[in-house]
């Protein structure tokens, strides 16, 4: 009663933002929230709500920041995956120097170097999640920047030695490009909304851009200027993604710190402390991080074993052309189906629960190929799907988790991938081993797409706390707290009130002595005036509602 008090001391009308909270608390006014109006016509400080440090903003959907930022994301997308996607070129190059030196095992040594790279930037994408959450989006992608530069930079000086590529190539590039790749999708849900699905199809569309320019200049480079020179190049081109970590201002607040509760032992409080618990109690989460890596099983082995059935197939044939059908076109439908994404009534787990079945569908396809324009007409259509696919892992993350869940949800979800990403190609290519020809092969990895998306029927069947509910902030609009004290405690879902009510209403405020119109009533004062209202009206506790409770004195 003591702010009370000094309220109607200083005859100050209190205000409310909409969607701010109640109870009798101050809410945020328009010019931050921190003063009113004293009865000298200064500006008198006023507590914040505890719970607005961790509201939700609406993200502005536009302005020179957003279009920016998506800007910085796509070069930090294809940056990372340019030089991942073109290390065919550097296979060559390391094959060829072990075999000049009689290493029996030059493909394989020279292969685990590119392993490395793709496995540690999925597996460790956790880390980038749980690490954005608690030092920030800019700094997360800052360190990668400088782990993938550092990286570059020093395997310019080991392009003898594999063993200190796998350390400074595989594990220190792959390690960056897990900690910025991570940020760079979850950035785009603190200023899109709207258009979340057709930016993160841009944005993703940067991997498609790069890989399709950078084989070329990196060949180039390598025959006219050596694969230290390379290095050294590719380490200036990886230092834009420390740029763009600047461009990453986050609007959204992190996420509020774990509760403590009695009983809970120490190691899982501070397990709480760095992983969001709260998504792993999503089913609809669950249903989907289980589903993708299974549809995953089968996916990759397109991409690594098309050169060789070509050669099989069809000798003579552009054997990467296949591949490079599939790049062009992916980066087509990342934009064609993030703008679909969009679209009212569009359900994104159900498009891409679509692609993941025309995917599987076409590789089960490919053995049955007869003739070449046939084979590029399906890897057409393979990278229209793929695009799909992964156009929506972001918007869908947001879409389950919300805001502060997306980021680990980004993060845990691409490092469970890594396992079936990195098993489909060796055994299709045992597969391959055994019978000599790809039909098997291409047949069995066809299904993992189709019962990944069967199992993502589950989402529809479970329900989940929205994420959208959270306290957002809006526009403030100012309204005087006496003005919708009445429809705070008695919601009447934009109804208009009828006569006898509203004549009651004012007549029990009437038995206590107080103007239903004055502006000096909160929200805890309401809910007291009725129940002393009713207290007055009984015969049994008149006199003791008399004597006790005087409003004159607030």
């Amino acid at each position: 009663m003591t702010e009370n008090s000094r309220i109607v001391k200083d005859s100050v009308a209190p205000v409310i933002v909409k969607g701010a909270a109640a109870n009798g608390h101050h809410a945020q006014l328009a010019n931050g929230g921190h003063a009113a109006l004293g009865k000298d016509g200064k500006k008198v400080a006023v507590p914040l709500l505890e719970s607005d440090a961790h509201a939700i903003h609406e993200p502005p959907d536009g302005g020179t920041r957003a279009w920016l930022v998506m800007v910085g994301a796509f070069l930090c997308n294809g940056v990372l995956f340019g030089v991942i996607n073109t290390y065919s070129v550097v296979y060559l190059s390391l094959q060829k120097q072990l075999q000049e030196i009689g290493d029996n095992e030059a493909s394989g040594k020279a292969a685990l170097v590119g392993s490395l790279t793709i496995g540690t930037t999925f597996l460790l994408s956790p880390v980038s999640g749980i690490l954005t959450d608690k030092i920030g989006l800019r700094r997360t992608t800052f360190i990668g920047g400088l782990l993938t530069c550092s990286g570059m930079f020093l395997s310019s000086f080991f392009t003898h030695s594999v063993t200190a590529l796998y350390f400074t190539y595989g594990i220190m590039f792959g390690l960056g490009a897990a900690l910025a790749y991570t940020p760079s999708l979850a950035i785009l849900g603190h200023y899109f909304k709207r258009y979340l699905g057709l930016v993160n199809g841009v944005v993703t569309a940067g991997s498609s851009v790069f890989t399709a320019i950078m084989p070329v200049c990196l060949n180039y480079l390598v025959e006219h200027t050596g694969l230290a020179t390379s290095f050294r190049i590719l380490a200036i081109i990886s230092s834009f993604v420390i740029f763009c970590a600047l461009l990453y201002k986050p609007l959204q607040p992190p996420p509020p710190p774990p509760k403590v509760k009695p009983g809970r032992s120490a190691v899982n409080t501070f397990l709480r402390s760095f992983i969001n618990f709260d998504n792993w109690k999503k089913r609809r989460y669950i249903i989907w991080a289980v589903s993708i890596p299974i549809a995953l099983f089968g996916y990759f082995v397109p991409y690594v074993h098309m050169g060789k059935f070509v050669q099989d197939n069809f000798p003579g044939k552009g054997e990467n052309l296949p591949v490079m059908c599939i790049g062009i076109t992916s980066g087509l439908g990342r934009l064609i189906f993030g703008f679909i994404a969009d679209m009212p009534r569009v359900n994104r787990v159900l498009l891409q629960q679509m692609s993941f079945v025309l995917i599987g569908t076409l590789t089960m396809c490919l053995p049955a190929t007869g003739s070449f324009p046939l084979l590029l007409a399906i890897a057409l259509a393979m990278g229209l799907f793929d695009g799909c696919f992964i156009s929506l892992l972001g918007p869908i993350a947001y879409d389950i988790c919300g805001p502060r869940g997306a980021t680990q949800a980004i993060g845990f979800l691409l490092g469970m991938c890594s396992l079936p990403l990195t098993l489909g190609p060796p055994v299709a290519g045992m597969l391959y081993d055994q019978t000599g020809s790809y039909k098997l092969p291409f047949i069995l990895a066809g299904i993992p797409p189709l019962f990944g998306a069967s199992t993502m029927f589950l989402i529809r069947c479970v329900k989940d706390d929205d994420p959208k509910q959270a306290t957002m902030v809006t526009e403030p609009k100012l309204e005087p707290l006496a003005h919708t004290a009445w429809d705070c405690e008695n919601p009447t879902d934009g109804k208009p009130l009828n006569g006898s009510l509203h004549h009651e209403r004012r007549a029990t405020l009437a038995s206590s002595g107080i103007n239903a119109k004055s502006p000096l009533l909160t929200h805890a004062s309401v809910s007291s005036l009725i129940l002393e209202a009713y207290i007055a009206d009984n015969p049994v506790f008149r006199l003791y509602a008399e004597r006790k409770y005087c409003y004159g004195i607030l």
